[in-house]
């Protein structure tokens, strides 16, 4: 962790590695402790994408209405860039540019900072985490490329980017997913939670057959959960087995530990029953809770 940590920047490793880490703060920080005189004017056709900037679709019509506005009253904020073999690669202000150059604008204002392909790609994915809205399989794959590139678990990711330990676990647990389900949920053909059931799934067979029924049938979440509830039932009937209603008095905090947990909950005769279908989706609960199988 520490050659880690030695890698990163002086500024940005401080960003990175304080709670929460957040991309607007580190682009603030560059441009408040910049002096006016290293602002610099640069040629708008010198300038290149952030090589590791997973973004390649922009709003035509923001860009449109940033061009007016740049027209009207010019750029008020500096782009920041990195010195490259030929020109610059941009890190903070690709919109700007763009819009720079529908404004008709041939040069525009920056800060040149030098950063490491690391701390590029890092910086790529931090600013789509916090400022785009990313579908859940591009979310899924930014948290695990975070995870890798910064060397740290998932509890310490979760802490960094304010959300809980359970949302990261879920969301990366998408990966598991064959290809054609990971589709499908790029193109909004099921919701988050159809997925994150799908994923506790090992058996991919089992997996595909659920997502065509989803799409096809319209099989509601609960639905999903009551079927794969146990494997073995499955594959022995194929069948939806719904459920009566119930009254509860702890029906919320079973919703919330579900919620929490991924997975069915139980409370009743002063018991909590947590339901798991298989030994992958044991380990995963078993993390959320900080807790280790003995072997």
């Amino acid at each position: 962790m520490e050659n880690k940590r030695r890698a990163l920047g002086r500024g940005l490793e401080e960003l990175f590695y304080n709670e929460p880490i957040a991309y607007d703060k580190m682009e603030e920080k560059i441009l408040t402790e910049t002096p006016k005189e290293e602002i610099v004017n640069v040629k708008i056709s010198d300038l290149r994408s952030n090589p590791y900037q997973p973004r390649q679709v922009f709003n035509e019509e923001a860009l449109k209405e940033l061009a007016d506005s740049i027209k009207e009253h010019g750029v008020f904020q500096p782009i920041i860039i990195k010195k490259s073999i030929k020109g610059y690669e941009i890190i903070a202000g690709e919109r700007r540019v763009k819009a720079s150059q529908m404004a008709g604008l041939e040069e525009i204002p920056a800060i040149i900072r030098d950063f490491t392909d690391e701390e590029m790609m890092e910086i790529a994915l931090l600013e789509n985490l916090q400022r785009e809205n990313l579908n859940p399989m591009e979310e899924s794959r930014a948290y695990k490329k975070l995870i890798e590139a910064l060397n740290i678990t998932q509890e310490e990711l979760a802490k960094k980017l304010g959300k809980s330990r359970s949302y990261i676990t879920n969301m990366i647990g998408l990966q598991n997913l064959p290809e054609s389900i990971q589709t499908m949920i790029t193109e909004n053909k099921m919701t988050m939670g159809h997925a994150r059931v799908l994923s506790k799934l090992e058996n991919a067979t089992q997996q595909q057959e659920l997502a065509d029924k989803v799409v096809t049938e319209g099989m509601s979440v609960r639905e999903l959960e009551n079927i794969t509830q146990s494997n073995e039932k499955y594959i022995r009937t194929h069948k939806i087995q719904k459920r009566t209603a119930r009254t509860n008095e702890y029906q919320y905090l079973e919703d919330e530990l579900c919620d929490k947990l991924g997975t069915k909950v139980k409370i009743k005769s002063n018991k909590i029953e947590i339901c798991f279908v298989n030994g992958n989706d044991l380990n995963r609960l078993l993390e959320i809770m900080n807790l280790e199988a003995r072997r």
